[in-house]
């Protein structure tokens, strides 16, 4: 238990005056709000002095750790020399620009161009406002349809939040009209008695097929796709899905946009997930680990093809009026342009590279246990789906709060991991070690029999 009653305890001051968002509220009356003063590495510190190996790099984000010497030096020499500006009227900074060519030199694209925002929600959300600019640009304003997948995770704006196919969202009236959300591709989970997983592959690219006929080619402005499912319960796609989708898309002039808000920068092993997974997007979206955490920043990095028609339209009209007060903001490109120097050249995808076997082997050991149904995952993003009966799936019940209790249980020894639906995921910092990945598995492991013994 971590509750401490005083009524000037900052628990108790957290709970006075904060709206929590995202949070297990039970959770929170029983146990308490942890109030994190500092981080040191991949460790973060609260008010009373306890260490916890966050296993949850942030929220997914903070790959390089909680105190990156270069990446605070970065921060304050920008403060010292321009604190702050927009990127509106055909002014923005010099970083502004620097980043821009930096995303366009490490894209998949031939040439691309950049726009930014201050969240991978917002990112999302201008995306589907261009696709929607363009298309009425070009004679087609009923093309407005966005396709995503059940599971999906894109952001919380009422936008971005109508792409999210997560049940949810049902609270806020959600999704709005024209949001259509296809099957998850998990094949563990989805795949029907007796069909090989090329077979499921095969009928999620039917199912498209068959959407994109019902709902009308000429209706649809485009398809978002995580290259792994994040807050869906880190879901990579069923073999060759990727591959399946990507030529119907294309034939039927259905952009193709890779939502690589969790995935982009290293978190798969390579520079963004759609390498991974070998499939070139029209257009990525990007956040998180662009700036490593250090920064709030997102950006939409359009394919040279889908530039070339915002720009028409744009010019159709003089201007593209769409932005943010903090697009662009100098302070965050100097970050970003850093935290992209540290994972790409200082060692830390290098190291996701390189500890990946060990990861995927303390994962393959956990699930050995009778109470996990499944292990699955890409790079460092893993998780574990505790199952009540491991022959035929079946979960726990919804009011045992299984993967909470984990977590919770993982919380008591010092360590954050994070619950999803029945799920518990484990994505850590970049610059984990040996010894603290050994740490995080024993850690989790001691959690699972604890709860797994309360439970079953």
């Amino acid at each position: 238990m971590m509750t401490n009653d005083s009524p000037n305890s900052w628990d108790a001051r957290a709970a006075a005056h904060s709206f929590y968002g995202f949070t297990d509220l039970p959770t929170v009356a029983e146990r308490g709000t942890i109030v994190v003063t500092h981080g040191e590495g991949p460790y973060i510190v609260d008010t009373e002095g306890r260490r916890y190996l966050d296993a949850n790099s942030g929220l997914w984000n903070m790959v390089a750790g909680f105190d990156h010497p270069g990446m605070i030096a970065a921060a304050q020499a920008q403060y010292a020399r321009f604190p702050g500006y927009h990127a509106f009227f055909g002014r923005m900074s010099d970083q502004t620009v620097m980043l821009s060519e930096k995303l366009a030199e490490v894209s998949p694209f031939d040439n691309a161009k950049v726009f930014y925002t201050n969240s991978g929600s917002e990112a999302n959300d201008s995306m589907v406002k261009m696709l929607w600019f363009l298309w009425a640009s070009e004679g087609q304003p009923q093309r407005r349809k966005i396709l995503t997948r059940v599971n999906a995770y894109h952001g919380v704006t009422a936008v971005s939040a109508s792409m999210t196919g997560k049940p949810y969202n049902a609270v806020f009236g959600l999704p709005l009209d024209g949001f259509v959300h296809l099957s998850c591709p998990h094949y563990w989970r989805f795949g029907q008695e007796g069909e090989s997983e090329a077979q499921f592959t095969q009928r999620m690219a039917d199912e498209l097929e068959a959407t994109i006929a019902r709902e009308g080619a000429d209706t649809i402005a485009g398809f978002f796709a995580e290259p792994v499912m994040g807050a869906g319960g880190v879901i990579p796609p069923s073999e060759g899905y990727f591959q399946a989708i990507a030529p119907i898309l294309r034939r039927h002039g259905i952009p193709l946009i890779s939502d690589e808000v969790i995935t982009g920068f290293g978190r798969t092993g390579n520079t963004w997930g759609c390498e991974t997974y070998d499939f070139v997007p029209d257009a990525i979206i990007s956040s998180k680990n662009l700036t490593a955490g250090f920064f709030p920043m997102g950006a939409v990095i359009l394919g040279e093809a889908l530039a070339d028609r915002m720009q028409r339209a744009a010019e159709k009209i003089e201007e593209f009026p769409h932005g943010f007060t903090a697009s662009g903001h100098p302070v965050g490109c100097a970050i970003a342009l850093k935290a992209i120097d540290v994972v790409m050249n200082e060692g830390l995808a290098d190291n996701v590279r390189r500890l990946t076997p060990r990861f995927e082997a303390g994962m393959a050991r956990l699930a050995q246990h009778p109470h996990i149904g499944e292990w699955r995952g890409k790079g460092f993003m893993g998780a574990l789906e505790a199952v009540a009966d491991k022959a035929t799936k079946t979960p726990f019940a919804g009011h045992l709060s299984v993967s909470e209790r984990i977590a919770n249980a993982c919380t008591d020894q010092g360590l954050i991991c994070r619950p999803l639906g029945q799920s518990i995921v484990l994505c850590p910092p970049f610059i984990l070690t040996e010894a603290q990945m050994d740490e995080m598995f024993t850690k989790l492991e001691t959690a699972l029999d604890k709860v797994f013994a309360e439970v079953a």
